[in-house]
């Protein structure tokens, strides 16, 4: 058992030193994690990985009642938290409050989000049809969530996933593909 899981063990038991304890053992995975994803955004981002890191780890152990069965359902879960606050930021970002106007997004333009920079209407446009694609094929969609948003390789997602790499792989291209499809 690594030191990770024995915290969140303990966390679950309510230990509420093991919250403090875990972080320095996941803050610079998280927060390379959360720097591979920005990277991806477009320019002008303003949310740093420190304060993606801190506020999915906040989400993470402030929640009531979970259940982490490893170091890689915590991860998998963190990739979940920072995905949420990002579309969370960009919806923010283009709601009408802000003077946000909705625009039409190219589908070429969305899908590029799998793979160059993506400005905040492109990640609004693939979260939807993300959440389309895991009402059709749940494990689909975490495969992009893991790849994408976390910013894992197709081996580290199929591990987490407990699939082979290349049930990964085609999960992947499948995805991207219907993805295409969806936005356009």
């Amino acid at each position: 058992m690594t030191d990770v899981t024995r915290m969140l063990n303990a966390i679950e038991r309510g230990d509420a030193r093991a919250t403090d304890e875990l972080l320095p053992l996941v803050y610079e995975e998280l927060r390379l994690l959360a720097a591979q994803k920005l990277s991806h955004e477009s320019p002008g981002q303003t949310l740093q990985a420190t304060a993606l890191v801190h506020e999915a780890y906040i989400r993470l152990v402030g929640e009531q009642n979970q259940n982490w069965t490893g170091r890689l359902h915590f991860f998998r879960a963190a990739a979940e938290a920072m995905r949420r606050i990002l579309i969370d930021n960009a919806r923010r970002k283009k709601s009408d409050k802000r003077g946000g106007n909705h625009q039409r997004v190219e589908a070429q333009d969305a899908v590029l989000c799998i793979r160059e920079t993506c400005s905040p209407e492109n990640l609004i446009a693939l979260d939807e049809a993300l959440a389309r694609l895991a009402e059709a094929d749940w494990a689909k969609a975490e495969v992009v969530k893991l790849r994408y948003f976390a910013g894992l390789t197709v081996e580290q997602t199929a591990e987490v996933l407990g699939i082979g790499a290349t049930t990964a792989k085609l999960h992947w291209a499948y995805a991207r593909a219907w993805l295409l499809r969806e936005i356009g």
